[in-house]
C-alpha cells in the first residue's frame, strides 16, 4: 500500500478511536494503535473505551467482520474522570507526568488539580500516586457525549492536547540534550580562564620580585662599606 494511502487509512482509523490515550490496547496512545491496525499487526477489538460501537465502525471502515471486545484488554466502563483528594495530595507530580493530555495542573510540593473538562478518563494517573489520593468518578452521560458531532469534537480536542504534549516532551528532551553538552564547554572556558589567571599571577609575581630586587640593590648602594 502506498505511503500516502496508508497515512490516510491511519488518520481514518484514528478518527474513530475515542482518544482517551489510555494505553489499554497495548499501545502508548490512539495513534500508535491506529497505525498498528493499518499495518495489520493489531486487531480492531482491543479498545475498551471504544467498545462495541467503535469496533463496528472500524469493521465497516476496513471491510472486515465484527468481533466482540477482547476482554484481555479490559472491559467497557461508564465514562469517568479523575478526582484528586486535595487534602492528601503531597505534590509529587507523578500524576502530572502520567497524564497523556496534560489535564492535571500543579507544581512540585503544591496541590494538584484535575481539569475535569479535559480529562479523558484514561486512569493513567491513578497507579503512580504514592498516597492513593486519586479516584475515578463515573459521570452520567452528558449532552456532548450523546450528540455524535459534539462527541467527535471532544475526541478531536483530546487528540490535539495529546499531540501538543508529545511536542512539548520532545522539546523538553531536546533542551536537556543541549544542556548536557554545555558543561564541557563551560569547563573548557574555565580551564582557559584559570590558565590565563595563573600566567597573570606568575607575571605579577615576577614583576614584584624584579621591583623588590631593584629596590634592594639601590638601597645597598647607598650604605657605607664596613
Amino acid at each position: 500500500m502506498p505511503s500516502n494511502e496508508n497515512d490516510s487509512l491511519i488518520r481514518q482509523i484514528d478518527a474513530i478511536l475515542p482518544q482517551t490515550q489510555c494505553g489499554q490496547c497495548g499501545y502508548s496512545g490512539c495513534l500508535p494503535y491506529a497505525t498498528a491496525i493499518a499495518q495489520g499487526v493489531a486487531d480492531i477489538n482491543q479498545c475498551p473505551p471504544g467498545d462495541e460501537e467503535g469496533i463496528r465502525e472500524l469493521a465497516a471502515l476496513l471491510d472486515v467482520s465484527y468481533k466482540p471486545l477482547n476482554r484481555k484488554y479490559g472491559i467497557a466502563k461508564p465514562k469517568a474522570v479523575a478526582l484528586i483528594d486535595e487534602a492528601y495530595c503531597i505534590g509529587c507530580t507523578f500524576c502530572i507526568q502520567a497524564c497523556p493530555v496534560d489535564a492535571i495542573i500543579g507544581a512540585a510540593k503544591l496541590m494538584h488539580t484535575v481539569l475535569t473538562e479535559e480529562c479523558t478518563g484514561c486512569e493513567r494517573c491513578v497507579a503512580p500516586c504514592p498516597v492513593d489520593c486519586i479516584q475515578m468518578v463515573p459521570i452520567a452521560l452528558i449532552e456532548r457525549n450523546e450528540d455524535p458531532a459534539l462527541r467527535q469534537l471532544a475526541a478531536d480536542k483530546a487528540r490535539a492536547r495529546y499531540q501538543n504534549r508529545l511536542r512539548r516532551l520532545a522539546s523538553d528532551q531536546q533542551q536537556k540534550n543541549q544542556l548536557k553538552n554545555k558543561p564541557s564547554v563551560k569547563v573548557a572556558q574555565l580551564a582557559s580562564v584559570d590558565e590565563n589567571l595563573k600566567k597573570t599571577m606568575i607575571l605579577a609575581a615576577l614583576e614584584r620580585a624584579k621591583t623588590l630586587s631593584t629596590v634592594n640593590l639601590n638601597s645597598n648602594r647607598g650604605k657605607p662599606e664596613v
